[in-house]
């Protein structure tokens, strides 16, 4: 068994492979052919050239149906499998702290329908701004904006929409709402929803400039969460002194809880590798572990059911996979996993329930291959019986089959 002084996960955010046996209970499964499946789909609809990634053994993880243009490696440089979700959930805060190690049992509440009269009205009384009833409902980021941007730059109402996650999003002009106000709304929608029957994950202020048929959204979004409800291997990490980096929507995540470095928000996923590879280069990150979150596979092109952008997302991670294995230390391990899945090909624009990759490597490995089908928590047991803490509440550790 090797133990390693810095491991990196890496969330390839919505990255699934293929339809998970519960699939059934979320809407996303049906018949065989019509399954769920990320990275099948867009192999099989629109090719899939990820030399870098099937090198690490992609590939050889075992499943019903191969990815048709991924091959297996007769001799991969890592180790790979793949997870099935516990938890009662398919959103970012469910994978992403099933990962580090919690079941959660209750999912989040989603709002199909719109946001209930009660909290619209209570936020216009807070705000002493209307809502724009038409946008409270599922919506793309975008199109939400560019549907009602040009209203609310004459009117001044507020823009609330909802999406596949547990959130309540709040969009705003910025020379129309200013931040500080829009922020306060966000952290008073943030206090009337924090249990059932309106249970939300994060509330999310979605700033935006411009003017109509050329709004864009700008950096200065800011996410409210929940805490993590019991401790998670994150917690386990910071309190034993050992250094836990966040780089990306890590630290909005979990709340900040358990992370003692946030290296801020990712602008895109290519700039999510460079704070990736500038934290792995950082003099003072000798020990420790880091934790990625790349989100425009999810944001950009699985909730818009764009297959091409999905695999040219795809395609340019695994162009900069060596960049991020040049910047490792001799005893750095790699993981590079998913959140859930959310197949571009799939009907609605939905989060889909399904396995996720994993994928090990490390300079000190001697050998390679499959490991087991296991769960996601495994992440978060391997990494906690590597520095030595407590495992969280669930998940089993491989860490004695990375040899």
């Amino acid at each position: 068994m090797s133990t390693f002084n810095r491991i990196h996960l890496v969330v390839l955010d919505s990255v699934g492979i293929g339809a998970a046996p519960d699939a059934n209970n979320f809407s996303n499964a049906g018949v065989p052919d019509g399954a769920s499946d990320t990275l099948g789909h867009i192999s099989k609809t629109v090719g899939l050239n990820v030399p870098n990634m099937a090198k690490i053994g992609l590939g050889n993880i075992p499943r019903p149906q191969a990815l048709k243009t991924v091959a297996a490696e007769s001799q991969p440089t890592g180790y790979a499998t793949k997870l099935e979700e516990v938890s009662l959930g398919k959103d970012t805060m469910t994978g992403h702290w099933e990962i580090m190690g919690l079941n959660i049992t209750e999912p989040f509440d989603t709002f199909w329908d719109g946001f209930p009269e009660e909290i619209i009205t209570k936020i216009e009384d807070f705000s002493g701004r209307k809502v724009i009833r038409e946008a409270n409902k599922p919506y793309s980021g975008t199109q939400v904006i560019a549907d009602f941007g040009p209203r609310q730059m004459e009117t001044g109402e507020l823009i609330i929409y909802t999406s596949a996650d547990p959130v309540l999003q709040i969009a705003a002009h910025e020379d129309v709402i200013p931040l500080e106000e829009l922020y306060k709304i966000c952290e008073y929608a943030r206090s009337i929803t924090l249990e059932r029957p309106a249970l939300l994950g994060r509330i999310i202020a979605r700033p935006y400039v411009g003017e109509p048929g050329n709004f864009t959204r700008t950096a200065n979004r800011r996410d409210l969460a929940v805490s993590p409800f019991a401790p998670t291997v994150l917690d386990k990490l910071n309190e034993a002194g050992i250094d836990t980096y966040a780089v990306g929507k890590i630290n909005d995540i979990f709340n900040g809880a358990g992370i003692n470095h946030d290296m801020g928000h990712n602008k895109s996923n290519s700039h999510g590798v460079d704070t990736l590879i500038k934290t792995m280069g950082l003099p003072e990150f000798t020990k420790g572990f880091s934790f990625t979150n790349l989100v425009d596979f999810d944001a950009l092109y699985g909730h818009r059911r764009n297959a091409h952008g999905y695999r040219d997302c795809l395609h340019e991670f695994d162009e900069r996979l060596p960049e991020i294995v040049a910047a490792m230390k001799e005893e750095d391990l790699l993981l590079i996993t998913a959140d859930h899945g959310n197949d571009p090909t799939y009907a609605g624009t939905d989060h889909t329930r399904e396995y996720v990759p994993l994928l090990a490597y490390s300079p000190t490995f001697k050998s390679s291959g499959t490991i087991p089908v296991g769960h996601y928590a495994d992440i978060s047991a391997t990494i906690a019986e590597n520095f030595g803490v407590d495992k969280a509440m669930i998940g089993e550790s491989f860490l004695d089959k990375l040899v």
